[in-house]
């Protein structure tokens, strides 16, 4: 069984993006980005995998997820496959099939999938790389957190888990802190997992 990880970039306040979306308050280099290159390169979006020559295989992960607003910047500027590297997941109720035959829309229950996905025998993780709509409807199934701290505060935007599931909106989910590691760029790389995915 592979574990479902939410790798993603968070402020010191939780937002993972402002309001409109925009996500250029993160801090786009420095030597946290080449702990990224050096042990994450299948995370890194087509255009930037191209500036730094990578076409290695992946390292932890060969699946990702993603809402339909965290695709939606890609195809703002055409490119309609941002990590063809990976097999793609777009959840949206609004999105037509890809052509794109690294990309699927799925406009169904997500935790369907995530669960068929998890039980794949597979040597990788499967990634959720935003949003926090998704993120909030997959809590009960995510096994670890993989949070890039940076050192911003926006105040209010799109939030870590945004979004919950059943009667009580944000149920309470106990992670354990795995481990920590601050770049001189300001970020810091945290994990936790959940205690049953040890």
């Amino acid at each position: 069984m592979r574990n479902l990880v939410y790798y993603i970039a968070v402020t010191l306040d939780g937002f993972i993006a402002a309001p409109d979306g925009n996500y250029d308050c993160f801090v786009p280099d420095g030597d946290h980005l080449d702990a990224i290159v050096a042990e994450l390169p299948e995370t890194l979006p087509v255009h930037v995998r191209a500036m730094f020559g990578l076409d290695g295989p992946p390292a932890r992960f060969d699946t990702l997820l993603m809402g339909r607003e965290t695709l939606q910047p890609a195809l703002d500027v055409g490119i309609t496959s941002p990590y063809p590297h990976l097999r793609q997941y777009v959840f949206s109720r609004t999105l037509a099939p890809s052509d794109d035959p690294t990309l699927t829309v799925v406009n169904e229950d997500p935790i369907g999938l995530v669960r068929s996905l998890k039980a794949e025998d597979s040597e990788y993780d499967v990634w959720i790389c935003g949003g926090g709509n998704l993120a909030g409807q997959l809590l009960p199934e995510i096994d670890e957190l993989f949070l890039k701290v940076n050192p911003v505060v926006l105040g209010r935007g799109i939030g870590l888990f945004s979004s919950g599931i059943g009667p009580d909106p944000f149920p309470a989910e106990r992670f354990e802190h795995l481990e920590s590691r601050q770049f001189d760029s300001g970020v810091r790389f945290s994990r936790f997992i959940r205690p049953d995915a040890r």
